[in-house]
């Protein structure tokens, strides 16, 4: 039987058991409780977090969140959810350089993998245009090309099945595009991701392989040539544990020398309206890198040995270059080029090391699987 055929029959199964215990005196309830997450836990390493005070993390809100995240229900035609571009075994990617939505037509942007999210810069999506997981929830549902659903309609949906009716009434009361939000944003919260080999060496349980060590040293080396410390400036932008942009301001937004100045995208700039944030775009996290291709907003490097290649060889100078990458060198000569000047062998390094970010249980446990 088709997937889609399965998915139906389960909901209508799952419905028929709702209406059953409707007629059996079981009656929705007005007043809430809700369960506080008791077992979420996180590493000390990564930092302090914030969920917002009016959206605290329940049992409930993520279980609901889960069930809307693998839904096409929300999607205007029912065929797409928030899980097409964001599958779980590709660590919450889709493995294509421009997603595809409702409308076939592939996006701008690839799909950002969705990685402890509760932690770096406090706006999402490639150009930041949101400021909240919740209001980053609602973006590609109303997207005409994305998912193209009305949220009054979705919540007519969601009113007339008995199953959301029970959910929605436990987490937040009530059914509304603010609740479907905070759902969402909710079980995306959970999404951490702590149980790499990186983290097992962190935690004194493995070691790393000679070439995995020698990665992780250029990869948390800035250059500095007047010493003679070889480094891949991947920190940079990067940071050490997370391995996504930094939180302050706008310091996890980098143009990384992707285009010249007459093809920079506005990026970043779109939304500050600022010149100098033109070809800016947020740096994501390197966690589960290898499961994550292809690479960069517009998914133009297939590989981790062309995205090093990039840094070697292919970055274009602008005015908005980060000053970051523009001054890295290994190279004491005064050749004129932009370049790392990595050699192979620590190119190969870095991406021995770059393996060592991928986390199999989290791709894996069925907590965050697809719950139809």
């Amino acid at each position: 039987m088709h997937s889609a055929s399965l998915r139906r029959l389960t909901r209508t199964s799952i419905v028929g058991v709702a209406l059953l215990a409707l007629g059996a005196g079981i009656y929705w309830t007005s007043d809430p409780v809700p369960t506080p997450l008791a077992d979420f836990s996180v590493p000390f390493v990564y930092g302090k977090f914030a969920v917002p005070p009016d959206n605290p993390l329940t049992v409930e809100s993520v279980e609901l969140g889960r069930r809307l995240f693998y839904d096409p229900l929300l999607s205007g035609p029912n065929t797409v959810s928030c899980a097409t571009c964001h599958r779980q075994e590709l660590a919450f990617t889709d493995g294509k350089s421009g997603s595809v939505g409702v409308s076939g037509e592939p996006l701008a942007f690839s799909s950002m993998s969705l990685a402890n999210l509760l932690w770096g810069p406090r706006r999402f999506f490639w150009d930041g245009r949101a400021m909240s997981l919740e209001e980053q929830a609602l973006i590609p549902i109303q997207d005409p090309d994305e998912m193209d659903q009305d949220l009054d309609v979705l919540v007519e949906e969601l009113e007339a099945d008995p199953i959301y009716h029970d959910l929605f009434e436990r987490a937040y009361g009530e059914i509304s595009a603010s609740a479907i939000a905070k759902a969402i944003a909710s079980f995306e919260r959970t999404l951490v991701w702590a149980n790499a080999k990186y983290d097992r060496f962190l935690r004194g349980e493995v070691n790393l392989t000679d070439a995995e060590e020698a990665g992780r040293k250029l990869f948390m080396a800035h250059p500095d040539t007047k010493v003679s410390l070889r480094g891949g400036n991947c920190i940079d932008c990067h940071s050490q544990f997370l391995t996504s942009g930094f939180r302050a301001a706008f310091d996890g937004f980098s143009n990384n020398g992707l285009d010249g100045e007459d093809d920079l995208l506005a990026g970043l700039a779109g939304v500050t309206g600022r010149a100098e944030d033109r070809g800016r775009f947020k740096a994501p996290t390197l966690r589960n890198i290898a499961l994550t291709a292809p690479y960069m907003h517009d998914g133009r490097f297939a590989t981790l040995e062309e995205v090093l290649e990039h840094y070697n060889s292919g970055i274009q100078d602008s005015t908005t270059l980060s000053p970051l990458i523009a001054e890295a060198t290994n190279s004491p000569s005064s050749e004129h080029r932009i370049s790392l000047f990595l050699t192979p062998d620590e190119q190969a390094a870095i991406i021995a090391f770059l393996h060592t970010l991928t986390d199999h249980d989290f791709v894996t446990d069925p907590r965050l699987s697809d719950p139809f």
